[in-house]
């Protein structure tokens, strides 16, 4: 029969495979910067030419950049997920940012119910710090910095889902959001009444979360994006309006003139 004798596996191999898992479950995100060399062999218990070799079998992959005098770090990998005459559709169609915020109704509501049920307490303890520095941040009154976290506390729950494909579905579907592709968190959070509501949402998520109840951390995240529908249907509602009031008063001046 055709056995053969087991090899044991090279030091290199287990680094790789290491460092991929890694990367595949979202610990290791798109523009980390790796460990320096010495510091990341004695992490890893391997001698420094067997790293070099599986950074190396990593880079063929492309799954690492090395950067003159900076390091090395995981390449960024989504930056291709969406062609650019893509997203500059999404960017100036309506219809792609509503069906956008259904999109991450279903899935965030999936994701956000596993992770009540199945997360560690490591990933829920990440996501309640994050939502403790959100209310921080609106303590402060720094919109610019709480829509960076609204974005990274999503993020959280759906990486304590601990699905591989939808978290790096998701991260560059979030990467989009955070260039203004879809819409502009700064702008919705510059309402006070819209930002004391957005963050009673995230802490109802939150709190739903910690209890470990899926249900309602998934109606929690449903109500939520359901209000920001609501929310930037309002405000284009309100960009209409005042767009046809200023047509009417141009005319009206353009009227006038001609009287005159």
């Amino acid at each position: 029969m055709p056995f053969q004798k087991v090899q044991p596996e090279k030091l290199s191999a287990a680094v790789v495979r290491q460092i991929e898992l890694l990367i595949l479950r979202g610990v290791l995100r798109p523009g980390d910067r790796l460990p320096a060399e010495r510091d990341l062999s004695e992490r890893l218990g391997v001698s420094r030419p067997s790293l070099r070799e599986a950074i190396e079998a990593l880079e063929a992959r492309g799954l690492l950049v090395r950067r003159a005098g900076a390091g090395v770090f995981v390449a960024e990998m989504l930056g291709a997920a969406f062609s650019d005459a893509l997203v500059r559709l999404f960017a100036t169609h309506d219809e792609a940012l509503f069906d956008y915020i259904a999109f991450r109704r279903d899935l965030e509501g999936l994701a956000a119910d596993r992770a009540a049920r199945t997360g560690s307490d490591t990933d829920l303890a990440v996501v309640d710090t994050l939502f403790t520095r959100m209310e921080a941040a609106h303590a402060r009154r720094s919109p610019a910095e709480e829509a960076r976290l609204d974005a990274e506390f999503h993020l959280s729950i759906i990486e304590a889902s601990h699905n591989v494909v939808m978290t790096h579905m998701m991260r560059a579907m979030f990467d989009l959001l955070r260039e203004g592709v879809f819409y502009n968190r700064q702008i919705m959070f510059r309402q006070r009444t819209t930002r004391r509501m957005l963050l009673d949402q995230h802490r109802a998520i939150n709190t739903a979360l910690q209890a470990r109840d899926g249900a309602a951390t998934r109606a929690a995240v449903e109500r939520h994006l359901d209000y920001v529908v609501e929310a930037l249907r309002a405000d284009q509602d309100v960009e209409r309006n005042e767009a046809v009031a200023r047509q009417r008063l141009e005319q009206a001046l353009n009227k006038g003139g001609t009287g005159g």
